[in-house]
């Protein structure tokens, strides 16, 4: 490959661009016109407008896309995540312009976006699944009887859907109708599908995903776990690599099983298996997600290995570089998003001008950023900044280094997770590992963060005071 176009913006679009550039590849930016000012498109050897500001007119965009590379004679498109990433049919458009997809086949992609068909896909592989029903369903007395026959309390997911969106965890019977019609509706204006499958809710489950990695000569390794059990509406905001609770043989088992998986879909390139993990630690198949995950970072630095580049040389028909007796965990990694959200707030989106933007520095520090002061983060896209990593040589080094990371990581002019971060790797529950999906909904108070900030600036208040204080008496006052 010469040159790759990256079908996305922000930290991720930089992130593939920066392991091109390592490469010796030529990397191509398409950008949105309120994206014209963005750091990805100053970062790439070429950039071309490819649309208004709103994502389906540009980001999503995937025959004006296609129509760029080939005019600017681009050997390979990788797409990230989001946006086109787990679009089969723009996998299949690359295919035959012959374009290389850097990511999986179109048929992988359409199996595993389908969670019943993954599913289905996956069943004779003797791999767990939570009980449930097989088959997608829209009338809603008949799943009522099949919630009832599972025992409540069920959760109402979306066939067609993922991130949190048509999915609905029901306590009781009794609530049972509306909860279903709000799924369905949402999943119809997520996805424009309002099928939904119904499956035993998990209570207090952990959140443990297996990243996969294959190329086209059946070779399939397993980068270890990922542990996203700290979410807010069904999405993560902090992940850790490894898991504080998996012992080496539930990580040995874990993994086979995510292998089986990307076997059952004859997977190519970087994936990631999804599994629940109960209270008793027994694990459950998810999902696949069919793309670079947002947290693959974590991973890669306790691994060793950078994951785009192992995208980038599968998808040039190269083997992989390693078997699995090869691949050791090496120390412990944290990640926060750092989204332009309001954790005061019920984390609402909280965009607008950056007046202020410092990022920390040090070792064991790593900042994917998208984003630079003095810019607009625009509300049309996904509210992420960056990503926050740290490496320490054990779980305790990385938290403590996150904590100093974040408090010098300086933002003015919007509110960010920063501090829900800061809560979470001072939490107890969180320090010690004994935590779940339920941690926002049973520990986090947004007044207690409040009451946290209200002490943190009385203290800097009295520190500058302190301060102003000394250096008058180091000034001689004349006579």
């Amino acid at each position: 490959m010469k040159k790759i176009l990256v079908a996305n913006r922000g930290e991720i679009a930089i992130r593939v661009m920066k392991t091109a550039q390592k490469m010796g590849i030529k990397t191509v930016a398409v950008y949105s016109t309120v994206d014209r000012n963005a750091l990805h498109v100053k970062f790439a050897d070429e950039a071309v407008c490819i649309g208004e500001a709103a994502s389906s007119q540009s980001y999503l965009r995937g025959d004006k896309i296609i129509e760029v590379a080939k005019e600017l004679g681009v050997d390979a498109i990788h797409p990230g995540y989001g946006f086109l990433s787990e679009n089969a049919q723009f996998a299949e458009l690359c295919e035959k312009n012959n374009i290389i997809f850097i990511g999986p086949k179109s048929k992988a992609i359409e199996m595993m976006g389908n969670k019943l068909a993954a599913k289905d896909a996956v069943k004779d592989y003797d791999i767990p699944m939570v009980p449930g029903t097989e088959d997608a369903i829209t009338d809603i007395e008949e799943a009522k009887k099949i919630a009832t026959s599972i025992g409540f309390p069920i959760l109402i997911k979306a066939a067609a859907g993922g991130g949190g969106k048509g999915m609905r965890i029901v306590e009781k019977e009794a609530d049972f109708t509306s909860q279903m019609n709000r799924a369905i509706s949402e999943a119809v204006n997520a996805f424009g599908d309002g099928a939904v499958f119904i499956e035993k809710y998990v209570t207090k489950p952990r959140h443990i995903e297996i990243q996969v990695m294959a190329d086209s000569h059946g070779n399939i390794v397993y980068i270890f776990e990922r542990e996203c059990s700290i979410q807010r509406r069904h999405q993560k905001v902090v992940e850790e690599a490894p898991s504080a609770v998996l012992t080496p043989e539930l990580r040995k088992k874990m993994g086979e099983a995510a292998v089986k998986v990307a076997k059952a879909c004859d997977y190519l390139g970087a994936g990631t298996v999804e599994f629940l993990l109960d209270d008793k630690h027994n694990f459950y198949f998810l999902e696949m997600n069919t793309r670079l995950q947002v947290e693959h970072p974590v991973s890669e630095i306790i691994a060793g290995i950078d994951l785009v580049e192992l995208q980038i040389k599968v998808a040039q028909g190269e083997a992989l570089p390693m078997k699995q007796e090869d691949l050791k965990i090496n120390g412990h990694a944290m990640e926060l998003r750092v989204y332009a959200e309001d954790p005061l707030n019920d984390f609402l989106p909280n965009v607008g001008f950056l007046s202020t933007y410092i990022l920390p520095e040090g070792e064991g520090i790593r900042v994917d950023n998208g984003i630079e002061q003095g810019t607009e983060v625009p509300i049309y896209y996904d509210p992420m900044l960056s990503k926050l990593i740290t490496y320490g040589k054990n779980r305790e080094e990385a938290i403590a280094l996150m904590i100093k990371a974040i408090d010098n990581y300086q933002v003015e002019g919007v509110a960010t997770t920063l501090g829900f971060g800061k809560f979470v790797m001072q939490h107890e529950a969180f320090r010690s590992g004994e935590f779940d999906t339920g941690f926002v909904k049973n520990y986090y108070d947004a007044e207690k963060l409040k009451a946290q900030h209200a002490t943190e600036a009385e203290i800097a208040a009295m520190i500058a005071l302190k301060q102003y204080l000394n250096d008058l008496k180091l000034v001689k006052l004349p006579n």
